[in-house]
């Protein structure tokens, strides 16, 4: 039978905790949120819901082609050059989601007899984009500088060390001037995912590259995604100019996906635009995750030291990490659930998000339900 071994595997997952199912959410929803990725509350803030409406006025539903046809608004270049300007990089080149931006970057930059140095816990994006590259991937143990050194060693080459700069599972930050002295030492590129470090650190949220005094470097290669702090949708990859201008020729998920629609590349030139005169929201999402580490700590929990505004509590099993955070969402609270085969490291977690809107009466809340539902 076509496809027979689907029901194989979906017993397998089953008998293992490990089933997934969607659950649409209301667009009004009375529960606190610690799940989605809005760092910044920015998603419905009225100038970013407004530029996106203004932008579907003017530019329409769809971008209507690719880049290089007709995919590429006025809009598109304005958020282009703004993007670039504010984290301090000579160009950025936006993509249809960050995973695209992800899979273009490494794809295109690690051709033919070149090396690939990949951190253990890197997200899934970068590692199709290694999977999909022509280079040889060399997967190295965690946020481990000298690992990446040994691993360079090896190859005489081009080669490119790829790394996130905040992992999303514990939220722990990838030790970045160190990977770039060890690329420095060998010639490497260094191509890192900043999804979790656009305006939430460096100065007023410009990123973890930028925190890390690696912002314009011509050895250095950022992406992003518009989808987290700036409240939107899409994703970019900012560098050298000349690094931009081989994505444009060579990048796959550039040359051939339709552009970022017009009203997601409003919002986030909307939600950019507030971080500039709203700097100190990066540090209050830094100051929630703080406060929600340790009043979780001081609870007895499980939870590790935030780098950034991901805050992790460790879970006994996927089934009691399920069922935890499905009592969360009965007593008023949604927070993640991370379980194998999403942790590289086998244990499951709930993930929660420190977001720079959370008041200090709903923090104290968030704590309390998670005590109380505890397994």
């Amino acid at each position: 039978m076509a496809f027979g071994w689907i029901d194989e595997q979906a017993e397998l997952r089953r008998r293992a905790g490990l089933v997934r199912t969607l659950r649409p959410r209301p667009a009004e929803s009375p529960l606190l949120d610690l799940a989605s990725n809005d760092y910044l509350g920015l998603a419905r803030h009225p100038e970013v819901t407004e530029g996106a409406a203004r932008a579907a006025r003017a530019w329409g539903g769809g971008a209507t082609g690719s880049r290089l046809v007709t995919g590429t608004t006025e809009l598109h270049t304005e958020l282009e050059r703004e993007l670039a300007d504010f984290c301090g990089v000579e160009a950025a080149l936006v993509f249809s989601s960050g995973y695209a931006a992800n899979l273009a970057a490494v794809t295109a930059l690690a051709p033919h007899g070149s090396l690939i140095v990949s951190d253990a816990g890197n997200h899934a994006s970068l590692i199709d984009g290694c999977r999909l590259a022509r280079g040889t991937t060399q997967v190295v143990a965690h946020s481990d500088p000298d690992a990446v050194r040994k691993a360079l060693q090896t190859h005489d080459g081009p080669a490119v060390v790829v790394s996130d700069t905040v992992f999303s599972v514990d939220g722990d930050a990838a030790p970045l001037a160190r990977f770039a002295e060890a690329c420095r030492e060998h010639g490497a590129g260094l191509v890192v995912d900043d999804a979790h470090g656009l305006g939430v650190l460096g100065a007023g949220g410009r990123g973890a590259p930028h925190a890390a005094g690696l912002a314009g470097a011509d050895d250095v290669v950022v992406t992003v995604t518009l989808s987290k702090s700036l409240g939107s949708q899409g994703g970019a990859v900012l560098g050298p100019a000349r690094v931009i201008d081989h994505l444009v020729n060579a990048a796959r998920t550039f040359i051939f996906d339709t552009g970022l629609a017009p009203a997601a590349a409003g919002a986030a030139l909307a939600a950019l635009r507030l971080l500039r005169r709203e700097p100190e929201r990066a540090a209050r999402a830094r100051e929630v995750a703080s406060e929600l580490h340790a009043r979780l700590t001081d609870a007895g929990h499980q939870a590790v030291r935030p780098d950034a505004a991901v805050v992790s509590v460790r879970a006994p099993s996927p089934e009691e990490a399920v069922r935890w955070a499905a009592e969360c969402r009965a007593a008023g609270l949604a927070v993640g659930c991370f379980r194998p085969p999403s942790v590289p490291d086998g244990i499951s977690r709930l993930r929660l998000t420190a977001r720079a809107d959370l008041s200090e009466g709903q923090i104290e809340r968030a704590v309390r339900v998670i005590g109380e539902t505890r397994p």
